[in-house]
């Protein structure tokens, strides 16, 4: 399995970092062997608003399989949850990289429930859109990652 771990720095001795958007360095290791396939610098740590979204675009890129950080916020799991990459969530800031593989290794995280959901036809979701005024229904796109359309009833501010 490709496990995407967050960390201070680009080797296994590294910190872990608990911040998904913001941790500078991505270590993607081959849970099986134990060896890092290769260490990404996070780019989007930089940015203003939106880190989480865009590292979750950048990791989506490199085709792992799963994630182990501290936590990740609501875009960026939703993100994940379209992807179809598997999240953990959990780490300790006092972990190494390699302590936290090991961990992983044992079963101590847990995995979020971020799977799609298999009970909704595709192309509908059921989530909400972001419409105009803050209405509508999202409109599909296998994911439910439509926008809403609708209008109406909302508050303009």
């Amino acid at each position: 399995m490709k496990l995407c771990i967050t960390a201070t720095g680009k080797d296994i001795d590294a910190n872990v970092d608990t911040r998904f958007g913001r941790a500078p360095w991505f270590m993607i290791v081959d849970t099986d062997t134990g060896t890092i396939i290769e260490a990404v610098e996070n780019q989007a740590a930089a940015q203003g608003q939106g880190a989480g979204i865009a590292a979750t675009k950048l990791l989506s890129d490199k085709n792992i399989d799963a994630i182990l950080t501290g936590t990740v916020g609501p875009n960026a799991a939703q993100v994940f949850e379209t992807t179809g990459i598997s999240l953990f969530e959990g780490l300790s800031s006092q972990d190494t990289v390699q302590e936290a593989l090991v961990k992983f290794k044992q079963g101590s995280y847990a995995q979020e429930k971020n799977a799609p959901s298999t009970d909704t036809p595709p192309g509908q979701s059921g989530l909400r859109g972001r419409g105009v005024a803050g209405g509508g229904r999202g409109m599909g796109g296998g994911g439910g990652q439509g926008r809403g359309v609708g209008g109406g009833g909302g508050r303009r501010r």
